[in-house]
């Protein structure tokens, strides 16, 4: 298994989050994003215990290869 960064949040201060994957071995994306810790908004989902939920801004969907044209990261 390998995963592929295809994209860093441009506006990240730090330049480490969020950040979008690709795993070559499931076909998945693996998402890096912020915890989402809000009770109110998580009361609102249905999450199992092997899941987590994370938010993720909009802008980041530019680095989906289905979004951007089917290319390789953007730089």
């Amino acid at each position: 298994m390998a995963l592929h960064k295809l994209g860093q949040d441009p506006d990240s201060p730090e330049g480490k989050s969020p950040t979008v994957y690709f795993d070559d071995a499931t076909g998945n994306y693996v998402l890096q994003g912020w915890k989402v810790l809000d009770p109110e908004r998580l009361a609102q989902m249905d999450i199992p215990g092997h899941e987590t939920v994370i938010e993720f801004p909009r802008r980041m969907m530019q680095f989906f290869p289905e979004v951007n044209g089917g290319g390789g990261p953007i730089a």
